[in-house]
């Protein structure tokens, strides 16, 4: 008999819930996200997952820095979260156990796994190019987190500090000027593509459509990416670098600079079998990875290796 999870991918949007019945992903139950407060999402959150019926575990992904191991949300972008113990909260009201993660991290997972569930990249790192510049860090297989669960902040790595400048000028707020999600999310194309008066939002799909000013644009931040990815490749040394969230639709428009440009910054002799990719499962990859943590982290506490 198949396994069944469930996986959950919390947005500042939409929730996506769908069951993984052995290799098996169902199609996701999509829903709006109750942003009003902590205990209406958290309900929203126990429906959802109700609805979708038993299961030998959960798995959630939240777009939030997550202490793995108290299952509690540090801090969180677009969702009311903050300070809530997320794990346990949702495994008193469901009585199944529950695991919860990073969004970027649960995604990663899915890209290091293939349809039939078989390992395909044993180390991966991820980048989710949206609103923000996330990321993930599969090694031997398994999530790496770092000492307190918040590891893989790859959007806040410094891809173009002033060196000629020190102290380096920045205020309070995050992303810092100078870091990747600054100049490579999908905030920062959107600013490119209002320098040339492209409508906001749209300056992949002018891209795509052949726009001279957009491809410029999606090329600029493809180069952008390409040196983060340089340094995620000479600190890492991935089988895989998988780009995935929305902006990632521009496909070899913006992976063809990345790799040129990351090309130009790795090491010799270091990243010599790393291939940089689409990640393959787009807006699924949240939801299967969340159900895929779920299984591995049951079978741990199984005692099954």
């Amino acid at each position: 008999m198949s396994e069944r999870l469930i996986g959950v991918d919390v947005g500042g949007t939409k929730v996506s819930v769908a069951v993984l019945d052995g290799s098996t992903l169902h199609e996701p139950r999509v829903r709006k996200t109750d942003t009003t407060d902590g205990p209406h999402l958290l309900e929203q959150l126990v429906d959802a997952i109700r609805e979708a019926g038993p299961a030998r575990a959960v798995g959630v992904a939240v777009p939030s820095v997550v202490d793995f191991e108290t299952g509690r949300v540090r801090a969180s972008v677009n969702v009311p979260l903050v300070d809530i113990p997320l794990r346990d909260v949702l495994r008193e009201r469901l009585g199944m156990p529950v695991v919860v993660d990073n969004d970027a991290t649960c995604a990663a997972l899915a890209e290091a796994y293939d349809d039939d569930g078989a390992l395909v990249a044993r180390h991966l790192v991820m980048f989710t190019i949206g609103t923000g510049v996330g990321g993930g860090i599969v090694i031997d297989g398994r999530v790496y987190r770092g000492a307190t669960g918040a590891a893989a902040e790859l959007g806040h790595t410094i891809v173009g500090a002033d060196l000629r400048r020190a102290p380096f000028a920045h205020d309070d707020d995050f992303p810092r000027p100078g870091s990747l999600e600054s100049l490579a999310a999908g905030t920062a194309l959107n600013k490119l593509g209002a320098a040339h008066e492209i409508a906001h939002g749209t300056v992949v799909e002018a891209a795509l459509a052949g726009n001279p000013d957009a491809l410029a644009a999606i090329e600029l931040l493809g180069r952008r990416l390409g040196v983060g990815i340089a340094n995620a490749i000479n600190t890492f040394d991935p089988d895989l670098v998988a780009v995935g969230g929305g902006v990632s639709a521009a496909g070899e428009l913006l992976l063809a600079p990345a790799r040129d440009e990351a090309a130009r910054f790795v090491l010799h002799g270091v990243g010599t079998r790393t291939r940089i990719v689409q990640a393959r499962y787009g807006n699924r990859a949240g939801v299967r990875g969340a159900a895929l943590l779920a299984g591995q982290e049951a079978a741990h506490e199984a005692g099954v290796t």
